[in-house]
């Protein structure tokens, strides 16, 4: 796939790295993401994906701007407050790159419409802040054979995980949480209080993730790192790692599917 001198240009600095290249640069423009959740870890993966030159997305956010958003939620700014976040993230996205193309639904989602909401996306990314919302699209994910790739944050503590439980070697999300978070019953930033900076570590890091899933097999930045979940500490910097089982028995992706 050859791209217009122009695009060359806004992504000369990827397509010098030995681990993007050119071909690798073409493999992002081919593909779709799907974010859920446009807050404040759905606003650093959108400004990241659409800079790495990611081709579509379907942006999925049933809520509002509100002015307690602005504090960590980076794409917006007061002029959206009142709008809905989804309209207000593809306005950003298209004045920041009018060449990307882009699904809006301001639609909450549920394992009613989860899987029409994620099909045909190449990645779903969930940034969304409950565990009802995510089983729901982990669920979606295995059934339509999508990769997901997780991200959560609360306090000064962040995860990313990237799971692939339609293959079947390989947990997710729900082999990794089980069945007991279905209701929509989890604590809220709100609540807790967050840090805007610890969201956007979190956001900025699952970036860089996605976009590793997104080059496997078109560039050298390693491999997609299925079920290996990070946890962030912000409060005493540091990153550290594990590795997520498959439960044979998981009602997402095992035999009580």
């Amino acid at each position: 796939m050859s791209m217009p001198p122009e695009r060359l240009e806004r992504f000369a600095r990827h397509i010098v790295l030995p681990e993007v290249g050119g071909a690798g640069q073409a493999a992002l423009a081919q593909k779709h993401v799907a974010l859920v959740g446009l807050g404040g870890i759905g606003s650093p993966v959108l400004q990241y994906l659409s800079a790495a030159g990611i081709g579509r997305f379907t942006l999925i956010d049933a809520g509002d701007v509100e002015l307690s958003n602005l504090q960590r939620q980076t794409i917006y700014t007061t002029r959206d407050i009142g709008h809905a976040k989804a309209v207000a993230a593809r306005r950003w996205l298209a004045n920041f790159d009018g060449a990307i193309p882009a699904d809006v639904y301001d639609d909450r989602i549920d394992p009613a419409n989860a899987r029409r909401l994620i099909e045909g996306a190449d990645l779903v990314l969930d940034g969304t802040d409950n565990f009802a919302t995510r089983l729901a699209v982990s669920d979606a994910c295995v059934r339509a054979g999508v990769p997901l790739l997780s991200a959560a944050v609360g306090r000064f503590q962040g995860q990313v995980g990237a799971f692939a439980g339609h293959l079947p070697d390989q947990a997710c999300y729900r082999c990794f949480v089980g069945d007991a978070f279905d209701a929509d019953d989890c604590d809220t930033c709100a609540e807790d209080g967050v840090l805007g900076a610890m969201v956007g570590w979190v956001g900025s890091f699952a970036a860089m993730q996605a976009i590793r899933v997104l080059l496997t097999g078109a560039g050298s930045l390693g491999d997609p790192h299925w079920a290996k979940l990070y946890l962030m500490d912000g409060l005493d910097p540091e990153m550290r790692s594990f590795r997520i089982a498959k439960d044979p028995a998981c009602k997402g992706c095992g035999s009580g599917a």
